[in-house]
């Protein structure tokens, strides 16, 4: 079939830019109805990402699905309420959940572990590993009573391998807490039909990873030249593991983190 989620909703965390995008612009592609979930839906012009419509639902809409955003922050429990309310008002249903959002986002202070200060702890906490946790939950009693779902969380190459000097500890450990509690919510889930997987992307060359490279010395030319494949990876990489997760081509693929990274990490995530 050309479009294997014909019928299927989709919500998708963190999908106004970046690697969230190209999951949500992938999904419709497929053939699903997508929900963009952001705490800025018009988030891409930060980085100059460039969209092909004034917004990431329009994209969607070009290709033929329906699409409505949601803008809310999901490390708050009322606006994951408000994210599934509205997916069911307007769709009746929810086959899939990405939830992509997050990221290395610490503001107050350095990052070594001993540096971060309990104010970034939160925000990295609340960003990475609570807002899964939260849309999850809200996720979990709808696929009970449908019989059957698919939740992808988004884990990363730095929630299972260590950074040179441990930077962005608790950045990796938040991820490393998703990795983790995807594996149990697999055996929680699966006797109700459910499929729950992780991504864990390494380094992706997305339009703020290119704009922040030198002064973040992230996406280098020798990160690059030291991973087997030579080169960093895309947003479209990453959308094609989600590909095969949400897909029934992973019909029998539960409680798995699948490592996205060049080879970066070459041991058991």
């Amino acid at each position: 079939m050309s479009k294997p989620l014909s019928g299927k909703v989709a919500i998708v965390t963190g999908a106004a830019r970046g690697i969230g995008r190209a999951y949500a612009l992938r999904l419709a592609k497929l053939g699903a109805d997508v929900v963009i979930a952001d705490i800025n839906l018009a988030g891409a012009a930060e980085f100059g990402e460039q969209l092909s419509a004034d917004t990431v639902m329009g994209e969607i809409e070009a290709m033929g699905q329906r699409s409505i955003g949601v803008e809310g922050d999901l490390g708050k429990e009322e606006a994951v309420t408000k994210l599934f309310d509205q997916a069911m008002k307007t769709f009746g249903r929810v086959d899939i959940v990405v939830n992509n959002a997050g990221g290395a986002i610490a503001r107050e202070s350095g990052p070594l572990g001993t540096e971060t200060t309990m104010g970034d702890y939160d925000l990295l906490m609340d960003a990475n590993f609570r807002s899964t946790v939260l849309c999850c939950k809200a996720a979990a009693p709808i696929m009970k009573k449908q019989g059957s779902g698919i939740i992808v969380n988004v884990s990363s190459q730095i929630g299972s391998s260590i950074l040179p000097g441990g930077m962005l500890a608790i950045y990796g450990a938040s991820k490393a807490a998703v990795a983790m509690y995807t594996r149990n919510l697999a055996a929680e889930l699966g006797p109700y039909g459910i499929r729950v997987n992780a991504i864990s992307p390494g380094i992706i060359m997305t339009a703020r990873v290119a704009r922040q490279a030198a002064e973040r010395g992230i996406g280098t030319n020798s990160q690059a030249d030291a991973l087997p494949l030579r080169r960093l990876g895309t947003p479209e990489d990453v959308a094609g593991a989600l590909e095969f997760l949400a897909t029934d081509l992973s019909q029998y693929v539960t409680g798995q983190v699948i490592s996205v990274c060049g080879g970066a990490v070459l041991t058991a995530s």
